[in-house]
């Protein structure tokens, strides 16, 4: 493709992006030289660790392009929502904020604002935007983030808003700029999308069909990322267990796993979300003999009712998912494990809830995600009847919690007097004379020493548990 000045567009990705940056970035420069100061941005971000992982790349591509991050975004030039659509008061938080960046933005006309992500992918929202927010200046969605530097580019060649919304897509673009939050971990995108669709939720909507990557561009990119001084890696997909099915060769995620294992330098592997009609028996093996592999799985049961996990179309029974419970501690002893359950889906009676507080009593999770049951518009459980009232759920979900944190304080503290290795992540939040550690199982440990101890793994003697956190010192 030309442009009218005679330049050749390339058609193929990344090159096609990169040359968007080189033209974004000239774009940026002229419009920093107009105003006499850098142009600035701010990148806000809604919901999981997909969505932390895609503001990453959102952000390498705007410092690659000229702008400087601002952390108060009512200063910054522009403003990025990286939006998340699981339940629908997140769709009206961010209503609420553009509106006051609307009032923003009529004193600085160079100002521009930019929405991504899982809830731009509704088409009634684009379209209300499209009515009601009409000085937001970018919309696109979860397949396209790839495109932000050309999205940038159209902007300020139409000054107008540009909306770039795709229903689906197979595509995934390898090789663009990412910046990460942390210098020595990093998440990584294995797959996007979903193919489960339960009943209550939207993702399958809004991030599409399952895609894998290939495994030599997931292996490449964790090869450069331990050069560059990243420990630990956390392998992100909707579900993880169902990696490689869409392959031209087919790979599973445990051989998957058995490669990421081989590159040297890297200390420590995380995954998750872990769907449990998907955990194979030769995941749990390649865990039970890992060095790398973290003792820590994700596996949310929703729901103790074999009943109502059938009307959340899991596709798993309570005992399926005691009997997975079970083989996974039998080979990892010391695993720890942590869950999401959902109270008060439509048609849970006392005796489903009590279902769940068995399997609760049963697993003794480390933690757990508690949920209030939300109507999610557009997903078959919002148009069910018996939905419960929310006085018996708030009943249910206060007994639940109490349960939950009986367990977990008692689970957590198993480990107290023994000294375990934890990755140093932080400067603790509240006592400057302290650092803050992940141990392998999840768990904080809080410790005295400074910042030069961050990114380090050091054997920590764990003191004293205090409920979801431990205090230690340095194992000398």
């Amino acid at each position: 493709m030309n442009t009218l000045d005679g330049t050749n567009i390339p058609v193929h990705e990344p090159e096609r992006q990169f040359y968007y940056i080189e033209k974004a970035k000239k774009y940026v420069a002229k419009k920093a030289k107009e105003i006499g100061r850098d142009l600035t941005f701010t990148v806000t971000t809604f919901g999981c660790q997909m969505n932390a992982r895609d503001s990453e790349k959102l952000v390498g591509i705007l410092e690659q392009i000229g702008y400087v991050e601002e952390a108060d975004e009512e200063k910054a030039d522009f403003v990025i929502y990286n939006t998340c659509t699981v339940r629908e008061n997140a769709n009206q938080r961010v209503y609420g904020r553009l509106g006051q960046l609307g009032h923003i933005k009529k004193s600085k006309p160079h100002m521009m604002i930019g929405l991504c992500g899982c809830m731009m992918q509704e088409p009634e929202v684009v379209e209300k935007l499209k009515k009601s927010y009409r000085f937001v200046d970018l919309i696109f969605g979860t397949h396209n983030i790839y495109k932000f530097a050309e999205l940038i580019a159209t902007r300020f060649e139409s000054n107008r808003m540009v909306i770039d919304i795709w229903k689906d897509t197979d595509q995934i673009v390898e090789d663009l700029p990412s910046e990460r939050k942390f210098a020595f971990k990093s998440g990584v995108n294995i797959m996007f999308g979903c193919n489960n669709f339960c009943s209550y939720c939207i993702v399958p909507y809004v991030r599409g069909r399952e895609r894998s990557r290939n495994p030599k561009d997931i292996l490449r990119e964790i090869e450069k990322l331990v050069a560059d001084g990243v420990v630990e890696i956390m392998l992100l997909g909707q579900n993880v267990n169902s990696y490689g099915k869409n392959l031209e060769h087919p790979i599973t995620f445990a051989q998957l796993l058995q490669e990421i294992e081989k590159i040297e330098g890297l200390e420590r592997i995380r995954f998750m979300t872990s769907h449990p009609k998907d955990l194979s028996d030769e995941l749990i093996e390649v865990m039970k003999h890992s060095d790398k592999i973290c003792k820590h799985l994700h596996l949310p049961v929703q729901s103790g009712s074999s009943r109502i996990l059938e009307k959340m179309n899991r596709r798993y029974t309570k005992e399926q998912y005691l009997e997975l419970v079970n083989k996974i501690k039998t080979a990892v002893p010391d695993i720890s494990l942590t869950t999401d359950i959902i109270v008060g889906f439509p048609g849970e009676t006392e005796e489903d809830f009590l279902e769940t507080m068995d399997v609760v009593k049963q697993v003794r999770y480390d933690s757990a995600f508690t949920f209030i049951y939300s109507k999610r518009t557009g997903t078959p459980a919002a148009a069910m009847d018996d939905q419960v009232p929310a006085d018996v759920i708030k009943d249910r979900f206060d007994r639940l919690l109490k349960e939950v944190q009986s367990i977990s304080a008692e689970v957590c503290s198993v480990h107290t007097g023994t000294t375990q290795k934890a990755l140093i992540e932080s400067v603790n939040d509240h006592d400057a004379s302290l650092v803050t550690g992940r141990l392998s199982n999840n768990i904080l440990v809080h410790l005295p020493g400074d910042a030069s101890y961050i990114g380090q793994i050091v054997d920590v003697h764990l003191k004293e548990c205090h409920g979801f956190y431990y205090t230690g010192e340095i194992s000398r």
